[in-house]
């Protein structure tokens, strides 16, 4: 029986920009795109397992991403099919409304293509969603069904959310750009918190110059969500893309897990740094030590004490259809006092500042995705 995954992987299939060229161009290939993904997704699922619902109506609508199908992480509303959160809890819930991110989609023509598998509300109880590189392998959550729709090539553009590492981590596991923007840059009404203090709406795409695309159609602000502060409007050229800059200059970071990387990933992290400045890029050694040992501890906390505020009566409730990992961190939440948090709170606002400092003048960062199971 052949392998419905054999092939399913690819870093070859077009882009958001490469396919909006196209459409331009040729009019029935911008009809039959989303139909033709969506049939190469039901033949693949059975074994890929990225989507608890396959959009039923793909029909293009006009805006600046028509023809484009987009996957929805599953925590994120959408009012004309399930969002179940990754939870029995809320198994055929069809929510009254979009949310802020799907309505903006709609508006600029994307066809919304079904919900990608989540982690139980993003958190660490894993969907059945398999790496389509290699199905022993994991795609890495919490955005596991997104990042794999769009790895095996069924999407050019999926979204995702990020508390931790939940778009940069299973970006990284499906070989593919992931992309979280700053706080606050997309709102996230419509979108099941985790921690509000940490809480992003970002991108999957095979394209760098893919997700700055969808950044400057999407970035925006409401007065139903005041975090962070909105970012300043810009374009991103179809035909030209992301310029690429001359000699750019950046940060190679290693955190104190270094040591405890595996060989081979720090040899291709190191073939990395060797490309990089091959190309005539300008690396420089930087250490954040501070942040390396402060940091963790005070995310986790507030991480914690957020969750077990939002979903303390949940698992209460339905215990029989809560996770232990779920049930757990309510509990660790509860054992965190106001003292603690609040000391996490002003070490974030403090980090927020000091790591800007720390940062000015590089242009990026390299450095290693967390491979834990935080979200």
């Amino acid at each position: 029986m052949t392998d419905p995954l054999a092939r399913a992987a690819s870093t070859s299939e077009p882009g958001v920009l490469e396919l909006l060229r196209l459409f331009r161009d040729n009019e029935a290939a911008s009809d039959q795109y989303a139909a033709t993904r969506l049939q190469q997704a039901k033949t693949v699922e059975p074994a890929l397992h990225a989507f608890e619902v396959l959009p039923a109506d793909v029909s293009r609508r006009p805006g600046p991403l028509s023809g484009i199908p987009v996957a929805i992480k599953d925590i994120i509303a959408t009012s004309d099919m399930p969002t179940t959160n990754g939870s029995p809890v809320y198994s055929g819930h069809v929510p009254a409304a979009d949310a802020w991110v799907v309505e903006r989609l709609r508006q600029l023509g994307a066809t919304i293509f079904g919900k990608t598998v989540s982690t139980e509300f993003a958190w660490r109880h894993p969907g059945p969603t398999v790496n389509p590189w290699n199905p022993d392998h994991t795609p890495g959550g919490s955005s596991s069904g997104s990042a794999a729709s769009v790895a095996a090539g069924l999407v050019p553009l999926a979204l995702g959310t990020q508390t931790l590492g939940s778009i940069i981590r299973p970006a990284a596991f499906n070989g593919i750009v992931g992309f979280k923007p700053s706080f606050g840059a997309i709102p996230r009404i419509g979108v099941h918190p985790l921690s509000p203090s940490l809480d992003h709406v970002g991108f999957f795409a095979r394209r760098l110059d893919d997700v700055a695309f969808a950044l400057s159609l999407l970035a925006g602000s409401s007065d139903r969500d005041l975090h962070g502060r909105p970012l300043p409007g810009f374009a991103v050229d179809i035909e030209k893309g992301l310029q690429p800059l001359d000699k750019p200059r950046l940060a190679v970071v290693r955190f104190a897990k270094w040591s405890s990387v595996e060989p081979e990933q720090q040899k291709v992290f190191e073939a990395a740094i060797a490309k990089l400045r091959g190309a005539g890029a300008i690396l420089e050694e930087l250490e954040l030590s501070e942040l390396d040992e402060s940091n963790w501890a005070a995310i986790n906390c507030i991480l914690a004490s957020e969750a077990a505020l939002i979903f303390a009566d949940l698992v209460a409730r339905y215990p029989d259809r809560s996770s232990d990992h779920l049930k757990s961190l309510v509990e660790n939440g509860k054992s965190q006092s106001a003292t603690d948090y609040l000391a996490a709170k002003a070490l974030q606002e403090k980090w927020r500042g000091v790591l800007s400092a720390q940062l000015s003048g590089y242009d990026a960062i390299l450095t290693l995705q967390h491979d834990g199971h935080a979200t």
